[in-house]
């Protein structure tokens, strides 16, 4: 297992280097952005740009770059959006704000959408497990964008509940802000509730139908007995990756549900960045979103291991 998991961790690292290089190159294909004349942060955004060899073949720029990285955790200046200052200080001040809104949105997801999925099992083929199945099938299908828009209509302008954009500050736990954060956070609850429901009816209706659990059922264990004693411990196998890979994702966020509600994360800075362009504050945002896709990937792929022992011996084998 433990051989299992540095090969993953060796490989996402590989991964992680190509999609590094691959996006730095493109991105610098592009023009620069004209420094201003007048403004006083010129002169150290130029001798900025000579020192990390703009002139130089691509390469080279790449290789001083991932040097100021990692021996100075250097990201550069940004050159457009916040002219002369330092992007990894930018970026975490939008950091809180992302975390925020997908940790009340995680919080509330997951556990309706386990229960939910358990309902469609213990019903299967009733008019409950269709109802719920055509329900997630739809909203799996709809983007995230289709409800924002609604909930915006529905709960902002029609009943006026709440407030169709989120509340300035860094209040993170006042009433005022957390009540501009519940569109958001329905509007990225409904595909995580869709999927855990899927993923949970799926799982629970297999474990259901298997021999052992004929058998506790023979022994004299009610139904909803043998589920929470047998059916749920091994149905969970495969649902609790999904939870670690989603705590996990909470650090990435939601490019456009954090532009539709004005949310100050890091998805609304990416976006401001790519249109801007901000070549700094893009190669950060590119590696901090590739970074939690390859380690949520990895997360996932070890948990299996630890979860469930026929894995972990598979992986000895």
């Amino acid at each position: 297992m433990v051989k299992y998991a540095i090969q993953r961790i060796i490989y996402m690292f590989l991964v992680f280097i190509v999609i590094m290089l691959m996006c730095f190159v493109l991105v610098r294909m592009l023009p620069l952005p004209v420094l201003p004349p007048e403004d006083p942060h010129t002169q150290v955004v130029r001798m900025r740009r000579e020192a990390m060899g703009y002139n130089e073949p691509y390469l080279v720029q790449f290789g001083l770059f991932v040097k100021n990285v990692v021996t100075k955790f250097d990201w550069g200046l940004s050159d457009k959006l916040y002219f002369g200052q330092d992007v990894w200080s930018i970026f975490k001040q939008k950091l809180p704000a992302t975390v925020i809104v997908n940790l009340y949105s995680i919080i509330f997801s997951i556990p309706i959408g386990i229960f939910l999925g358990i309902v469609a099992a213990l019903k299967k083929n009733t008019w409950v497990d269709y109802t719920i199945s055509t329900l997630t099938m739809v909203v799996i299908s709809v983007p995230s964008f289709v409800y924002a828009f609604l909930i915006q209509y529905v709960f902002c302008y029609k009943l006026q509940l709440f407030p169709f954009v989120m509340e300035a500050g860094e209040n993170w736990f006042s009433p005022a802000m957390i009540r501009s954060m519940v569109p958001a956070v329905l509007a990225l609850s409904f595909g995580v509730i869709a999927g855990f429901t899927r993923t949970t009816r799926a799982e629970l209706t297999e474990v259901l139908t298997s021999d052992y659990m004929l058998l506790a059922r023979v022994k004299g264990l009610t139904l909803p007995q043998a589920t929470l004693r047998h059916a749920l411990r091994n149905c969970f196998v495969v649902v609790v990756p999904q939870i670690f890979g989603e705590f996990l994702g909470i650090l990435a966020g939601s490019l456009i549900i954090e532009k539709i509600f004005a949310i100050p994360g890091v998805g609304s800075l990416t976006l401001n960045a790519i249109n801007g362009p901000d070549y700094n504050l893009f190669m950060l945002s590119t590696a901090f979103y590739t970074a939690i896709g390859l380690s949520a990937a990895v997360v996932v792929d070890i948990s299996y291991g630890f979860l469930d022992p026929r894995i972990r011996m598979g992986a000895v084998k």
